[in-house]
C-alpha cells in the first residue's frame, strides 16, 4: 500500500504526518527541522513512504536536498496554492497543517515548485544581500529629514558632493556634527561593502556565457540577467517559453462564474525580485534606448494603445519570453531595422 507524508515546516521542530492510500493517519511526530533527523524519522517508520510533501520557504530548500539526497521522493509545494487549499480549517496548528499538506500529497492536489541549485542559491543570496546594503539611500535621506528640522537644506547634490555638503552644513553646531559624523560613517561603510558584492556579482555575469548572451536583448544589463539566470537555474523545466511570464506573475488575474468574465490587474505570483528586475529592463528599454529595435516598436505601440505603465508590463513579459527562447536556443538577440515611432 502506497504511503505519503507531510511536514509542516518551522524554525525548530517541524510537524511531520503519514498518511495511507484512503487517507488514515498512520504516524504523527514532532521531528527536528534538520535534514538528519527527518531521514532518521522516514527510515525508522517500519515502512515505505512514497511521496513526502513540504511547503516552501525558508528552510525548506535544505530540508528537500537532505530527504532527497537520502532517497525519498520529495516535492516543494507553492505556498499561495497550500494556503488556499487549507484556508477551509476552522483551527489553524502545525499539526493540522501537516495533516492537510499530506492529504494534499496523497491526492496529487499540489504545485510542486523547482528546487533550486546550490549555485543558484548562493547567486539568488548575494543578490539579496546586496540590495539590502542599498539602504545606505535611506540613510542619506534620514540625514536630510534631521537637518531639516534646523532649517539646514541640503539641496541638490551627487553622491560624491553629499559627504562635503553635509559636512559645511553642521560646522560649529556640535551635536549636529556628532550625529552627522556617525551617520555619515555608517553611510561610508554601506556604500564600501555594497561595492564589494557589487564587483562579486558583475565578476559572476563576466564569466556566464549564459549571461553575457541574454544581455544582447536591449534593456537587459548584468544585473538583470543574472537575476534570471539565478531564479529560472534550469530553463528545461519550462516546457514553452511563453510560460514564462507567467512564472513571474506578469499575466492578468481571471475570473469567470457564470455571466461574470473578469479580466484583472497581473497576478503578481511568483518571485518579486524577478518581476521588479523585468520591469526595470522594460522601463530602461522605452524610454533610455535610443536604438530602435522590433521590441522597442513593439511595445510603443502597445503604449500608444495601452498607456506607458501597461506597456512596461507587457514588455516585461515579453522580455521573460525572449529571454528564456534564447538561453535554450543558444541564440543571441537579432536586431532589426526600425524607422522612427511617431510620439
Amino acid at each position: 500500500m502506497e504511503n505519503y507524508a507531510g511536514i509542516d515546516v518551522s524554525l525548530e521542530l517541524s510537524s511531520v504526518c503519514v498518511v495511507d492510500a484512503q487517507g488514515k493517519i498512520l504516524k504523527e511526530a514532532k521531528v527536528a527541522s534538520e535534514p538528519d533527523a527527518l531521514v532518521e524519522f522516514f527510515e525508522r517508520l517500519g515502512f515505505a513512504v512514497k511521496r513526502i510533501g513540504l511547503e516552501a520557504g525558508p528552510l525548506s530548500q535544505w530540508l528537500h536536498a537532505g530527504l532527497k539526497g537520502a532517497g525519498f521522493e520529495t516535492v516543494l509545494l507553492e505556498t499561495r496554492h497550500v494556503k488556499a487549499a487549507l484556508s477551509a480549517m476552522t483551527v489553524k496548528t502545525d499539526r493540522k497543517d501537516a495533516r492537510g499538506i499530506a492529504q494534499l500529497i496523497r491526492m496529487g492536489w499540489l504545485r510542486p515548485v523547482h528546487a533550486k541549485s546550490v549555485d543558484a542559491q548562493e547567486i539568488r543570496a548575494l543578490l539579496v544581500a546586496r540590495k539590502q546594503l542599498l539602504g545606505l539611500i535611506d540613510v542619506e535621506l534620514s540625514i536630510r529629514g534631521i537637518l531639516r528640522g534646523f532649517g539646514l537644506k541640503v539641496g541638490p547634490v551627487t553622491r560624491k558632493t553629499f559627504e562635503v555638503r553635509i559636512r559645511e552644513l553642521v560646522v560649529g553646531q556640535t551635536t549636529l556634527e556628532r550625529i552627522a559624523t556617525a551617520m555619515l560613517s555608517a553611510r561610508a561603510a554601506l556604500k564600501a561593502e555594497y561595492g564589494k558584492l557589487h564587483k562579486a556579482v558583475l565578476a559572476i555575469v563576466r564569466d556566464d556565457a549564459v549571461c553575457r548572451r541574454l544581455m544582447t536583448v536591449p534593456g537587459v544589463g548584468p544585473l538583470v540577467a543574472v537575476t534570471y539566470k539565478s531564479a529560472i537555474d534550469d530553463p528545461h523545466r519550462i516546457a514553452k517559453s511563453r510560460a514564462a511570464g507567467a512564472l513571474f506573475g506578469l499575466t492578468p488575474k481571471k475570473y469567470q462564474s457564470g455571466e461574470k468574465d473578469v479580466t484583472g490587474g497581473i497576478t503578481l505570483a511568483g518571485d518579486e525580485i524577478v518581476r521588479t528586475a523585468l520591469y526595470e529592463a522594460a522601463n530602461v528599454l522605452l524610454s533610455r534606448i535610443t536604438r530602435f529595435s522590433r521590441l522597442k516598436r513593439w511595445g510603443m505601440d502597445v503604449a500608444k494603445r495601452r498607456g506607458l505603465k501597461r506597456a512596461k508590463v507587457a514588455l516585461a513579459r515579453k522580455l521573460a519570453v525572449i529571454l528564456h527562447r534564447i538561453w535554450v536556443d543558444g541564440t543571441t538577440y537579432r536586431w532589426a531595422e526600425a524607422g522612427p515611432i511617431a510620439a
